[in-house]
């Protein structure tokens, strides 16, 4: 699948939530086909290089795995800067890309599988404790839903977008296909850090 894509200093992961801020040009262009045409665009975490390009445009060096975000919401409250809400959606692996002669960053992408539904685990109860905690304090508009709350991807997802973590332990834990060993790891943070026994 051929991908407009969006390198940002942010890690998306499939039903999280994602608000944009967008002034330049080439994103505002993208958010309007996206929009027109129902068209989810990739999201990937920059690795070297910033956010913003340029005159040389220059791509900054990104992950190849990220996840595909469709707009929800959209307002302009004033000219020239668009206020995006998107929820991510599936993951994908970028194979290439180039730059197109907007200086939008277009990669060629393949579809990562979703990982098999699997209930959470009775030891890791405690986990989804935490995430209704995290809900309630983050509070309904800024927090994915539906709350799903025996999914353990779910669970685990919500959990390392929510967690005070390095961008590229975030990048690891959305490149994991695996939700039982995504939650080993999480859990074993949360007892390092004394939130959880």
């Amino acid at each position: 699948m051929t991908l407009p894509l969006f390198p940002l200093r942010t890690v998306l992961f499939p039903g999280g939530l994602l608000p944009l801020r967008v002034f330049e040009q080439r994103y505002i262009a993208l958010a309007k086909t996206c929009l027109r045409d129902d068209r989810p665009f990739g999201v990937c975490l920059i690795r070297d290089g910033a956010e913003v390009m340029g005159p040389d445009r220059a791509v900054p060096a990104f992950a190849p795995v990220g996840t595909l975000a469709r707009i929800v919401d959209f307002d302009m409250p004033e000219p020239g800067i668009l206020h995006l809400r998107s929820r991510g959606e599936s993951r994908f692996r970028v194979v290439s890309h180039r730059v197109a002669a907007d200086g939008l960053v277009v990669g060629e992408t393949t579809a990562i599988a979703d990982e098999a539904a699997v209930p959470l685990p009775a030891d890791c109860r405690p986990l989804a404790q935490l995430v209704e905690l995290i809900a309630r304090r983050i509070g309904p508009l800024r927090f994915p839903t539906p709350v799903q709350p025996d999914d353990a991807s779910w669970i685990g997802y919500r959990l390392a977008e929510s967690l005070p973590l390095p961008l590229s332990v975030r990048q690891s834990m959305l490149e994991i296909n695996d939700a039982a060993l995504r939650l080993q790891v999480l859990r074993r943070f949360l007892q390092q850090q004394g939130l959880v026994a």
